[in-house]
């Protein structure tokens, strides 16, 4: 089923809805396109153009694979990053347990391609969704789902919605607890996440499996105040436990784990005391399948662990420059509908002219129009109209969503697949 789906995407035909892509591709379908191993450069491609690396994608995966696996960790990797399902299917021949996701749209997407495991980051308590959860779960008894609950209310909620369907399996939960009094969601103190459970626990639509949260949102994050947080987590878990709240488990599940301290979730999961039954340490750092040339390249946490590896970023947005009004100035031809903006500008890095590639020295971008770089240039800056130039790209979450089908382009811009998202 997965195999198949995912070849259907291959049978889409290229057209204007696009960007980017030749002109005269249309009519070709994705996998007759890629089968052309046309050049990024020479090819026909058209700017913008955002493509991402071939070598440094796989980098990425191969890296997170073993640093999961040496650290004992399960991995189930936020798929809103790319809403892109055959890089979900990658992260699961890369080891992966499974895909968080964040929203009912989100799951559906997963599912279509044969998603088996998914963790939802949120209370879903969408009457209307959770009857097509409880129906995939009635229907395949192979799909794990597991989410957040962080609130009586929810639970109610949720419950009565899976009995007014007619489940039959219950749906998993966890507790999630918040990092924090002002933080984003979860519970805010370990007295209340016992009343969740209680509640959880007279519920017949659902099942408690453990517990869970985002150390990301500690207020005043430092590795002290995220590892105290963490320590909070793995303590709710042994009580719970010692409550006999997990009674009948064959596992429970213990989660946290963003982009930023992933190393700290690792360090302090290993400290979590053998319960009743076997634990699931599950980790859920998505942006790391492209990585960034901004937020995240300062935030990860092999920066203070480099010992690990090292994430590649793997995004470049190509554009081009389409006016030189001084010696100052310039602008090339993408904008807010195409680069990512909202932590950091993107970055000047290259620049292409005739088919040589050279540092974009004296070239930094200042601002964005809906469809223009603004480029500052100093002397140093040798530039014209007509060069490509090559922007890094802060924050993968925003810079996939902009883009419907990504070329995956080799080191000498061999483009040898093209990558589906779904936004």
């Amino acid at each position: 089923m997965v195999l198949d789906a995912l070849a259907r995407l291959t049978e889409e035909r290229v057209d204007h809805r696009f960007k980017g892509l030749p002109p005269d591709a249309e009519g070709l379908t994705v996998g007759e396109l890629a089968a052309q191993r046309r050049n990024l450069f020479t090819g026909g491609f058209t700017t913008p153009v955002l493509a991402l690396s071939a070598e440094r994608l796989e980098h990425n995966l191969k890296l997170m694979e073993a640093y999961a696996a040496r650290h004992g960790l399960a991995f189930a990797p936020h798929g809103k990053t790319s809403m892109a399902p055959q890089l979900f299917q990658r992260q699961i021949e890369h080891g992966a347990w499974g895909i968080t996701l964040a929203v009912p749209h989100q799951v559906r997407v997963a599912r279509a391609y044969g998603i088996r495991r998914v963790f939802l980051a949120n209370e879903l308590v969408d009457a209307a969704a959770l009857r097509w959860v409880a129906a995939q779960l009635d229907a395949d008894p192979d799909f794990r789902f597991i989410c957040y609950v962080d609130s009586v209310r929810g639970v109610e909620l949720m419950d009565a919605a899976l009995t007014a369907g007619g489940a039959s399996r219950p749906v998993d939960v966890v507790v999630e607890l918040a990092a924090g009094e002002g933080a984003r969601t979860g519970v805010r103190t370990e007295a209340e996440c016992a009343a969740v459970a209680d509640a959880v626990a007279g519920a017949r639509g659902l099942r408690l499996v453990g517990v869970a949260g985002y150390e990301g949102e500690v207020p005043r994050a430092d590795p002290e105040r995220v590892r105290a947080w963490l320590r909070r987590l793995v303590s709710l878990a042994v009580d719970f436990d010692r409550a006999g709240r997990f009674a009948g488990l064959d596992e429970i599940v213990v989660s946290a784990g963003g982009s930023a301290w992933f190393d700290a979730v690792a360090d302090v999961f290993a400290e979590l005391p053998e319960l009743s039954v076997p634990v699931l340490k599950l980790l859920r750092s998505g942006a790391y399948v492209s990585h960034d040339d901004g937020h995240y390249r300062e935030l990860t946490p092999f920066n203070r662990v480099p010992e690990e590896g090292a994430l590649e970023p793997a995004f470049r947005l190509w554009t081009q420059v389409v006016s030189r009004p001084s010696d100052g100035q310039a602008f090339t031809n993408a904008g807010k509908r195409d680069a990512a903006y909202d932590l950091d500008l993107p970055f000047a890095q290259v620049v292409r002219r005739d088919g040589s590639e050279r540092p974009a020295t004296g070239i930094s971008v200042t601002g964005l129009s809906d469809q223009h770089a603004w480029l500052r240039t100093t002397g140093d800056a040798d530039l014209e109209v007509g060069d490509w130039v090559g922007l890094g790209l802060s924050h993968p979450c925003t810079s996939f969503d902009k883009w419907v089908l990504i070329p995956v382009a080799e080191a000498d811009g061999t483009v040898v697949d093209y990558i589906r998202t779904f936004f």
